[in-house]
């Protein structure tokens, strides 16, 4: 396959969508959960969250255009400022697939899919507890995209992880944790780590 734009603007409508949805590879696969200031939970499947800080910690994530119908994970999170975003561990991954149906306000995709909740360290939103990496976000800014999408931008309140997970340089296990990655839409993968490289400076690159 050698596509070039026009080529690919005219491919069938659903095998474009898969198709561009995959070409970055596996990405992170978390559930970002919210609740509403009557108390309504939410948590929803997303594949883009994205690491932009470390001091301060920040990630980001994107939500798909709001206009013709605003998610309840997007209605939440303005009313809120508030939300959770959780690894996905591979036995979970078809319970978290299904959070990306879409219902009505009133049913909690917690209940609906079987997904255990809880409240952790006095934040409003709720955590997945069997999510190995948990994590409270605190909304700091939503930025409109060109293509119409948001890009939810939000600092590090809480991190919940076990100790065991991480080494001694601060880096995460994942193959350890057993979190899953996404593909595309709806293809979902298992982490298996290959190697571990030093931080690079030009004196130390080896010869290839």
């Amino acid at each position: 396959m050698n596509l070039n734009k026009s080529e690919i603007e005219n491919l069938e409508r659903k095998f474009r969508l898969n198709l561009i949805n995959s070409i970055t590879g596996v990405k992170p696969a978390n559930l970002i959960g919210t609740k509403n200031k009557n108390g309504q939970e939410n948590v929803a499947v997303f594949s883009s969250v994205v690491h932009l800080g470390s001091n301060p910690a920040q990630l980001g994530f994107i939500l798909r255009p709001q206009e013709s119908r605003e998610t309840d994970t997007f209605k939440n999170i303005k009313e809120t400022e508030v939300y959770t975003i959780n690894h996905i561990p591979e036995k979970l991954i078809k319970n978290a697939h299904y959070t990306s149906a879409k219902v009505s306000t009133e049913i909690s995709e917690f209940e609906k899919m079987n997904i255990q909740k809880e409240y952790l360290n006095d934040f409003f939103a709720p955590f997945v507890k069997e999510s190995p990496v948990k994590i409270g976000m605190i909304l700091l800014s939503i930025i409109e995209l060109p293509n119409g999408c948001k890009f939810v931008i939000g600092n590090v309140e809480t991190l919940i992880l076990n100790d065991i997970l991480i080494n001694d340089l601060g880096q995460i296990d994942l193959e350890t944790t057993k979190s899953a990655g996404i593909s595309g839409l709806n293809t979902y993968y298992s982490l298996t780590k290959l190697d571990t490289f030093p931080y690079v400076r030009e004196n130390e690159i080896p010869e290839f």
